[in-house]
């Protein structure tokens, strides 16, 4: 017979941010449990408020399944003398499984045959399994922090209230922390404090909804939408569009109420980022715009519970709002008395690390890169590129950034277009910041995706020149994404540029500040970029052993890398792939212990060792102007037509011929032929067990 589990944690108010990852982590967890202890069951379903954790698990097995399992003992040879009796070993082991010596049986085992009991573990009551394994899972849930209350060794993310374990309409007891687990629950803290008793998910579900409470955030998360929607709509407006902020909505309410309120419209002198900000970020308001897509002086609240009196409440978040718009205000009418160029030199005594000195250092590092990758790329846009350089840090002095520093580079571009500077430097004050995390937007202005691999790589030579190493999962200073994102904007943009001169430049700038040898840095930097390319494609659906047989031919010039890859990855669709790699790693195979000497042609004489040179002549001519334009494609399929003149090379001569002369030309043959090969990639690294690291 199967039945229903259930499993409801009664908590005080929960992080918005833990409970995805926690409903994520307590799914794994009793379903590897559960698996691990022969548990049939059906369908996980999860479900959460800021108040509780809910997991559903739908035909759960009574009970766990039998299993036979082997226990094996001393070898046969030392279990029985030479008439066949029982030794001490034999016995001994018996005795330890509670039979006799001949109850034994013979196991064949890889190392042989070996005396063992053979045993039947029945199964047990899925109710007392969970019964002794739920505590422990629910310690192990994870959680960003945890805590502990009262005097009580367990730790969760909040104090445990109440919980409801249940199978099959009966209570599964246990106890975590102090609280006994039962079949009550409670509703609403505010609306309904009182317990009511559970039997199953459908009641609870049931009366929650009575109390107003919708247990499945996506659901709730869409009444939220549309009542957001549609109060807007009443009033001609519209919301922002913002997932992130719904989303931590949806987690910080349990019964969604919203309430249209105001501000002054003298308010709308502020940027709409800082009044984005102000709504948005402390307050969880949801921003209107009109149909122009002008920020309007009205938001959306959305309360935790149905309010007597919608004025007292529309007053209250309007309150609180204007308080923080007047900060917002003072702030930055302040910051408009002085230019934001004027804010440079304050940057002296800005600590960007205690190790790498000043912001103002770190400015004048990066500028001095960005005038040099500017001439290289954009040289009509170089003065433009410098004094985006020496702007856009400048907003960390003002005072809207020190009250609100997500606004960083986004102020500073207003400010910039406020005091007269072009749209190009506007733009790219805010772009150098991009991307900020993973899957963001690149820069798009080539301004600003200059100024951002500049800043970038001055953070990570910098970081590496004393010693601040990213190390397992911890990288504080998120040298990680800082590299993966140069990469990303140097394809984006097509820009090559040599890694190890990049590298050199910013490490001769910070060489004062350096702690370890410029050469040992030099390589673990290039090393750092090498893997970061490395785990970005093999995460991005190219092959590992292709990525890297790309990187290991040559790795100075990123968009190269990229562009061999790209045609290497189309080469490997064809037919005869294999064919044509096998018989290139012939040719390496032999060349791995053979010393490579110069080619005299002269001392061919078998037609197929002709043939072969030949035809290595002429592939080699077209393949060298594919290699000067980057068509690598082009390149390989001309190296394709080498496949056929090495095989039947292999198959005619005697590459380790008694002649050391011929010997040494016939190597020679093959190692120009592995040069041509290895201008695209390391072909012997293809089909490596990098596949299954």
């Amino acid at each position: 017979m199967k039945g229903e589990f259930l499993l409801e944690i009664g908590i005080e108010e929960v992080p918005a941010g833990y409970i995805r990852p926690a409903l994520t982590s307590l799914t794994e967890l009793l379903s590897r449990f559960l698996s691990n202890s022969l548990i049939s069951h059906g369908q996980i379903d999860t479900f959460a408020t800021p108040r509780r954790l809910i997991i559903r698990i739908s035909d759960v097995a009574e009970r766990s399944d039998s299993r036979t399992f082997e226990k094996t003992g001393p070898p046969v040879a030392s279990a029985y003398d030479a008439l066949g009796n029982p030794t001490k070993a034999a016995e001994g082991f018996a005795r330890s499984q509670g039979l006799a010596a001949e109850d034994l049986i013979k196991i064949q085992t890889p190392k042989g045959e070996v005396v063992g009991v053979r045993k039947v573990e029945e199964g047990r009551s899925t109710a007392e399994v969970l019964s002794q394994a739920l505590p422990g899972i629910l310690e192990r849930i994870y959680f960003p922090k945890t805590m502990r209350w009262m005097d009580l060794d367990a730790r969760f993310v909040r104090p445990i209230h109440w919980i409801v374990a249940i199978i099959d309409g009966a209570t599964i007891p246990f106890v975590f922390g102090n609280v006994r687990s039962g079949k009550s629950s409670f509703g609403h803290r505010f609306v309904h404090p009182g317990s009511f008793p559970v039997s199953s998910f459908v009641e609870l579900r049931q009366e929650l909804a009575r109390q107003g409470i919708e247990i499945d955030f996506n659901k709730r998360s869409e009444i939220i939408r549309g009542k957001v929607s549609e109060i807007a709509g009443s009033e001609g407006l519209t919301p922002f569009e913002d997932e992130a902020l719904l989303d931590e909505v949806t987690f910080l309410v349990e019964s969604p109420y919203p309430i249209i309120g105001s501000f002054s419209e003298d308010f709308l002198e502020l940027p709409a980022s800082i009044l984005v900000t102000c709504m948005k970020k402390h307050q969880r308001y949801f921003c209107l715009q009109d149909g122009q897509g002008r920020i309007q002086n009205r938001f959306i609240a959305i309360n935790n519970t149905p309010v007597k009196d919608e004025d007292i409440s529309r007053r209250g978040h309007q309150r609180v709002l204007k308080a923080r718009l007047e900060d917002a205000r003072f702030y930055f009418r302040e910051d408009r008395k002085q230019p934001l160029s004027s804010r440079l030199d304050a940057l002296k005594g800005v600590i960007f690390h205690s190790k790498l000195g000043t912001a103002f250092e770190k400015v004048e590092r990066f500028s001095n890169i960005s005038g040099k990758l500017a001439n290289m790329w954009v040289p009509e846009k170089a003065a433009l590129v410098e004094r985006a350089a020496l702007l856009c840090k400048c907003d960390l002095e003002t005072g809207i950034v020190y009250e609100f520093p997500e606004l960083q580079g986004i102020i500073g571009s207003y400010y910039a277009r406020l005091d007269g500077e072009s749209d190009e430097i506007a733009t790219a004050i805010r772009e150098h910041y991009l991307p900020t995390r993973a899957g963001d937007n690149l820069p798009e202005s080539l301004i600003g995706a200059i100024v951002s691999i500049s800043d970038r790589i001055d953070t990570i030579c910098g970081c590496f020149s004393v010693g601040l190493v990213p190390s397992g999962a911890a990288d504080p200073y998120a040298l990680r994404r800082h590299a993966l994102s140069i990469i990303q904007i140097l394809i984006r943009h097509d820009w090559k540029v040599d890694l190890r001169w990049l590298i050199g430049l910013a490490l001769g700038l910070v060489k004062s500040k350096m702690t370890r040898p410029k050469d040992e840095v030099e390589a673990d930097v290039f090393d750092f970029f090498k893997a970061r390319f490395v785990n970005f494609h093999a995460g991005r659906g190219f092959s590992l052993d292709a990525v890297e047989a790309v990187v290991r031919a040559d790795f100075s010039d990123v968009v190269d890398a990229r562009i061999r890859l790209d045609a290497l990855a189309e080469w490997q669709k064809r037919d005869d792939f294999e064919s044509i790699l096998i018989g290139f790693k012939r040719v390496m195979n032999i060349l791995k212990t053979s010393p490579s000497a110069k080619l005299r042609p002269e001392l061919f004489h078998e037609p197929s060792e002709l043939s072969l040179h030949e035809k290595l002549l002429s592939v080699e001519r077209r393949c060298r102007d594919a290699f000067t334009r980057g068509d690598y494609s082009y390149a390989l399929e001309n190296m394709a037509e080498l496949r056929t003149p090495i095989d039947d090379f292999f198959d005619s001569v005697l590459v380790m011929a008694e002649d050391p002369d011929i010997r040494s030309n016939r190597l020679a043959l093959l190692v120009q032929i592995s040069r041509l090969f290895n201008v695209v990639a390391d072909f012997s690294f293809i089909g490596s067990t990098a596949k299954n690291n």
